[in-house]
């Protein structure tokens, strides 16, 4: 017998299938900033040629790289809200699932940013370096005013397609009941009795969203390469 598809209940559930999305891009966004950051930070530690720096950031690195991302999501879903309500004094019953998304997930992407960034900067000639030295600039403002900027800008596609991974994997966070847009439309599916449709219509916005993205990665890639 054929399963009778019924996507009836989509319209009403717009609503709150955008505040799902709105987490997931929250998620997203603020990730990608602080993992860019602090992945940054990592990098130049790495590549400092000094070496408690470098062996902390590598450390760092090969951690988060070698557990998977729903463990690290359950971790810090467990002690980031004791540690905050600690430092805040707040009370037991503040919801700080977010914060706790956000922070595991920031510092999860660095580990991946850092090794993008890294290998950008070791793209960059080391003739730049040297000739950033004889005009009398230092180790720091050479980083910040001709490597950086060069890596920076030849890593964007994979940065870009990172950031797509990383808002295809803000679906793990129901482990920690966050409400974000899968999350929503896998819960109003259980409640309609409509599961199937709800996922589909989940995975056709995924793809839209990820395919356009990919898209423009590869616009950027051409202009790169010209």
């Amino acid at each position: 017998m054929a399963y009778d598809f019924d996507f009836s209940s989509l319209p009403d559930s717009f609503g709150m299938l955008a505040q799902g999305m709105q987490i997931s891009l929250r998620i997203t966004l603020v990730a990608v900033v602080v993992g860019v950051v602090w992945g940054t930070l990592l990098a130049l530690m790495r590549v400092s040629g000094v070496r408690p720096l470098a062996w902390l950031a590598t450390g760092y690195v090969n951690l988060f790289r070698s557990i998977p991302l729903v463990m690290v999501l359950l971790w810090f879903f467990l002690i980031v809200p004791q540690f905050l309500q600690k430092i805040f004094n707040l009370s037991p019953s503040t919801d700080l699932r977010m914060a706790s998304a956000l922070v595991a997930f920031s510092l999860f992407e660095a580990a991946y940013y850092s090794e993008i960034i890294r290998a950008g900067i070791q793209s960059v000639s080391r003739g730049q370096l040297s000739a950033a030295f004889a005009l009398g600039l230092s180790y720091t403002q050479a980083m910040r005013l001709i490597i950086l900027p060069q890596a920076l800008r030849n890593m964007t596609p994979l940065l870009l397609t990172q950031g797509i991974v990383l808002f295809q994997d803000t679906s793990l966070v129901y482990v920690s009941a966050l409400a974000d847009f899968f999350g929503t439309a896998y819960a109003i599916g259980e409640r309609d009795g409509r599961i199937v449709e709800l996922l589909l219509f989940a995975g056709a916005v995924y793809f839209v969203i990820c395919f356009s993205i990919s898209l423009l990665v590869k616009m950027i890639q051409k202009k790169a390469t010209k």
